[in-house]
């Protein structure tokens, strides 16, 4: 059994393993993949509560692999079911995918790993450099038989109308992937297709709503309270929630705005691993500083060479750089500015899965995929420009697909 991330402190999702990685590769054979399509509606609506998947823009695939196009499609990140409307996109397009997915993924079970690297999944460990992952996905997208999904957010946002920083190694494979192709004079283009993906909860809203939020208010040793308005509910419990941490990390509760507060707690949380492990600060986005403590805090768990206090040692610090991550996913006024049910079920959701490591599936849901346009992707990056030109294209597509405004310059992980 794999030593994996666990924490008495905060619960989460087992994200990061002290195991040795040990990377799993594609699975080339066609029949599985075709097999396991037929099963995606199903899980869909068994598993996700999804009962309606529209598909705006399917012809664009098609006519992209008639001509010799190799496909990378890269779609937001806002919902674990992400993978599964990806997979059945794939199967309306009549081409079973490849998708880079998280190690962890293929640690929970034997069965699970067994499916998914059949179903075209293949493993990519994000706390260090992947060489055998980059070189699968590069030679994945120079062949161009099957489309490649790789998710560049790197993370679920758990907010459909929030665009997180996009890691610029998705164009990395695809400007590899196009020199290979030059290299054995094949002419056909290597394109990005980003790809939005839109939920909608098409219940019961206020059920969903207070159902939910009565379970984390009885685990917070609450009397379920009904008598509000939903909106003034789900500020008292995160108002709780937060309480709760920054008396953890604090010793009280502070006052002010909740989401400087928030900042407040995760610089609090990072600043001074940073400076232990990386020298400083290297990032302002917590996603990436996180990414690179992990690299940094992990090296040495792997090896089994390091104390037991020490590994307990990291193991915390693990911890507290999961909860800064998960505390970066609130976006400021996201529920004050437009109170969407959508937008508030997510809220709820996630201060469900942050408390109890599981969120309760809500149906049913609908979802709406939208193709974006190819983004023809070159061997060489043109000179001269800081932030990636072809990472920039992909994150202005798809605030234009999803409805969403760019909030100030664009920044993107390494």
């Amino acid at each position: 059994m794999p030593t994996v991330f666990f924490s008495n402190e905060i619960n989460m999702q087992a994200v990061v393993s002290a195991k040795p990685y040990e990377f799993v590769a594609p699975h080339a054979g066609k029949i599985w993949p075709k097999l396991l399509q037929q099963f995606i509606p199903w899980q869909l609506k068994k598993r996700e509560g999804i009962t309606s998947v529209e598909v705006q823009g399917l012809q664009k695939i098609k006519m992209l692999y008639s001509e010799g196009t190799s496909v990378l499609l890269a779609p937001n990140h806002c919902r674990p079911s992400d993978p599964l409307v990806m997979g059945e996109l794939c199967r309306r397009a009549g081409r079973p995918p490849f998708a880079m997915a998280s190690w962890h993924v293929f640690l929970e079970s034997r069965v699970q790993r067994f499916i998914l690297r059949r179903a075209g999944a293949f493993s990519v460990y994000r706390e260090g450099s992947d060489r055998q992952a980059l070189q699968a996905a590069t030679e994945i997208l120079a062949k161009g038989d099957r489309p490649l999904i790789i998710f560049p957010e790197g993370v679920i946002s758990r907010t459909n109308d929030r665009i997180l920083s996009l890691m610029e190694g998705t164009s990395f494979i695809a400007r590899s992937a196009a020199k290979k192709r030059a290299n054995l004079s094949l002419n056909h283009r290597v394109v990005i297709l980003p790809i939005a993906l839109r939920y909608r909860f098409d219940g019961d809203i206020e059920e969903a709503l207070n159902s939910t939020l009565d379970t984390i208010e009885q685990r917070l040793s609450w009397r379920p309270r009904r008598d509000g308005d939903s909106m003034s509910r789900i500020y008292r419990v995160g108002e709780a929630l937060l309480w709760l941490k920054e008396i953890e990390y604090f010793g009280k509760p502070k006052s002010g705005d909740i989401f400087d507060r928030v900042q407040g707690l995760i610089d609090h949380i990072l600043d001074p691993l940073e400076k232990e492990w990386r020298e400083g600060r290297t990032d302002r986005n917590t996603v990436a500083r996180v990414k690179q403590l992990r690299i940094a805090i992990l090296k040495e768990m792997t090896t089994g060479e390091l104390s037991d206090q020490e590994q307990n040692r990291r193991w915390n610090h693990l911890a507290d750089m999961y909860l800064a991550q998960q505390l970066s996913h609130y976006a400021p006024n996201y529920v004050a500015t437009n109170p969407t049910k959508e937008r508030l079920l997510e809220t709820v959701e996630k201060f469900e899965e942050d408390l109890t490591d599981r969120a309760t599936i809500h149906h049913p849901m609908s979802v709406t995929v939208h193709v974006g346009d190819p983004i023809e992707v070159k061997a060489k990056r043109e000179r001269g420009s800081t932030e990636d030109p072809v990472m920039l294209e992909v994150n202005r597509q798809l605030h234009r697909l999803l409805g969403l405004e760019i909030e100030g310059a664009s920044s993107f992980d390494e």
